[in-house]
């Protein structure tokens, strides 16, 4: 027999996807009987201890989510991968769901979950979203913190503000508001390239081994250029010297991507603007090579530059500068 629900708890299962803990059941009115009752003859499924989808089949992702998070407990949301996934950082679904609860608390194991401990949840936690997730903030600080390298690190921040889902002074704030941040300098120093219009980590290691590192001046970010009915915007441009530095982060670009590039090329030529192409290999195996060509143009162009020396084994003077 088809269980008929209280007002409150059909309100309670709708937000929660169908799922629902004994605790809420029964502060739903509903006799711990009949839910043995329910699950006994596979109305109901148990998807954690103590949790329930209130349906059969198979549970949708929101359910699992919301399955986790009642498992956890009293103020608990899920953090890092999942919800990046919820605020659409990430791609790819992780099969791994983490959830962070308070760290006066010390849950028992969920299957299927990470479990994280922090202190400042309540601060952390999204006011209103469901099911219950970290702010965007607070969970690509999370993901830094979990990052295996500083350039993994650097590509949440990149994505997030990226796809306009926070900005850089937000994610400082939530940088500055963390006791231990590891790469704390390094990350701050990356959210103000952020805040100039630095998008990858490509880009920021070319503001900082190409054009830092051997005393380049600044070119604008991101910059819009408008040719006849269109408008292009650049990764890097030189504007005084009519010259824009491109970054390409792919191992090999299709044949559409190729021509693409050609006519951009060709349309930034008619106005009186030299491009010039680089790839990953380029900028993070020989930025050396790289700063001596950018700035040997620059230079042609009636731009003043003097290159420095990044180091001791630096290539700048065989590249062509002084």
């Amino acid at each position: 027999m088809r269980m008929d629900f209280p007002p409150d708890c059909q309100d309670l299962l709708h937000r929660q996807s169908g799922i629902i803990s004994r605790r809420q059941a029964v502060s739903c009115r509903i006799a711990a009987d009949a839910i043995n009752n329910q699950l006994r003859t596979g109305r109901w499924q148990r998807l954690q201890t103590g949790v329930y989808a209130t349906f059969t089949g198979t549970p949708s992702r929101d359910a699992e989510l919301w399955a986790v998070v009642l498992r956890a407990g009293a103020g608990a949301a899920l953090s890092h991968q999942t919800a990046a996934e919820l605020h659409g950082m990430a791609d790819d679904r992780g099969r791994t769901i983490h959830v962070t609860v308070p760290a006066t608390r010390h849950p028992a194991p969920i299957r299927g979950a990470i479990i994280h401990l922090a202190g400042r949840l309540d601060w952390a936690r999204h006011p209103v979203m469901t099911p219950p997730r970290t702010r965007v903030e607070d969970t690509v600080v999370d993901l830094t913190q979990a990052a295996a390298s500083f350039d993994d690190a650097f590509g949440w921040l990149c994505r997030s503000v990226g796809r306009r889902l926070t900005t850089a002074a937000r994610l400082q704030a939530a940088l500055d508001a963390r006791p231990k941040v590891r790469w704390r300098a390094g990350l701050t120093a990356a959210l103000g390239d952020l805040g100039s219009g630095v998008t990858s980590g490509l880009e920021l290691r070319y503001v900082r081994d190409v054009e830092r590192g051997h005393g380049m001046p600044p070119a604008r970010r991101q910059a819009k250029v408008v040719l006849g009915l269109r408008t292009r915007y650049v990764d890097n441009l030189y504007e005084d010297a009519g010259l824009a530095v491109e970054l390409d982060g792919q191992v090999a670009h299709s044949i559409e991507d190729r021509w693409a590039d050609m006519h951009r090329d060709n349309a930034h030529a008619t106005a009186g603007l030299i491009t010039l192409r680089y790839n990953w290999a380029d900028v993070t195996l020989r930025p050396c090579l790289v700063a001596g060509q950018v700035g040997q143009v620059l230079r042609q162009r009636g731009t003043a530059v003097r290159l420095r020396r990044c180091g001791p084994h630096c290539t700048v003077q065989k590249a062509g500068s002084s």
